[in-house]
């Protein structure tokens, strides 16, 4: 495995891990943060890289540390204990994620329309334009420009929390075009049949 496949499955087992406990933090309400951390072990023993004991306490306290310093979750002192709560920001998240899951799951039949979906984000905010490119590509689009992203099924809630996750709302248009010139390679790379 090279060097770049590392960094990259060591970053997937890090976004799982964090994953993991933001999840646990919004099932259970509020996760007890302990020395042990009794709940979020037995929650988490099965996410891949888990190991018991010390390292895994470190490593769910980094998590819990970058998931606050995201603003996905605050920590709360109740009783001598310390308790992390999800955030609204950390519930977007969360929902964006379940989204994501849900379109992996494509339809048994297309109905030939494309959904494209265009922005235009000023050099200003380059970072979210960078981060919303990465974002379209993580969820299966196809870039046609680098403001013109292509998906074949329908993914209009999808893009109305992209827009307000990554506060684009007037800078992001979606469309349903029902005709496109040329578009063999984009129905095979989605599978597709051919018109």
């Amino acid at each position: 495995m090279g060097v770049i496949e590392k960094e990259a499955k060591k970053i997937r087992r890090l976004r799982a891990f964090q994953q993991g406990l933001l999840v646990a933090a919004a099932i259970g309400g509020v996760v007890l943060i302990a020395a042990t951390m009794p709940n979020a072990a037995q929650l988490l023993r099965f996410m891949p890289g888990y190991k018991k004991g010390a390292r895994f306490n470190y490593q769910a306290k980094t998590a819990l540390g970058r998931l606050k310093a995201k603003g996905l979750i605050t920590f709360e002192e109740r009783d001598g204990k310390r308790y992390a709560c999800v955030t609204e920001a950390g519930e977007q998240m969360l929902e964006l994620e379940s989204m994501r899951k849900k379109s992996a799951k494509k339809p048994k039949r297309w109905d030939g329309r494309w959904r494209v979906v265009l922005f235009d984000i000023p050099e200003r905010r380059r970072g979210i334009r960078n981060r919303l490119r990465v974002f379209m590509q993580e969820y299966g689009f196809v870039r046609l420009q680098d403001s013109a992203w292509i998906y074949p099924y329908d993914c209009e809630d999808l893009i109305a929390l992209a827009k307000a996750n990554f506060r684009i709302g007037a800078d992001a248009l979606y469309m349903i075009v029902e005709q496109l010139e040329r578009d063999k390679h984009l129905r095979e790379h989605f599978g597709l049949p051919a018109s």
